[in-house]
């Protein structure tokens, strides 16, 4: 069975869609939600040119993450 061009070009370019869209926005909020209270200034830097640069795919998981600060501990 031959695979045809338009067929290969139309999975390509769904995978890299949802490689763009999906898997580096997600590996990227993991990233940052590790890093950035610990961060330095280039780091920080790094961090905001990433959620710059998948910023579509952050919209499109926005709703379904919650990463507020965890509350702290007061001890008298």
């Amino acid at each position: 069975m031959e695979v045809s061009t338009e067929l290969l070009v139309l999975v390509v370019y769904i995978g890299l869609a949802g490689l763009y869209l999906l898997i580096l926005p997600a590996l990227t909020y993991a990233y940052l939600n590790s890093r950035w209270y610990v961060a330095g200034s280039l780091e920080r830097a790094f961090m905001y040119f990433l959620l710059l640069f998948f910023f579509p795919g952050m919209l499109l998981l926005a709703p379904f993450l919650n990463f507020r600060p965890q509350p702290r501990s007061l001890e008298p």
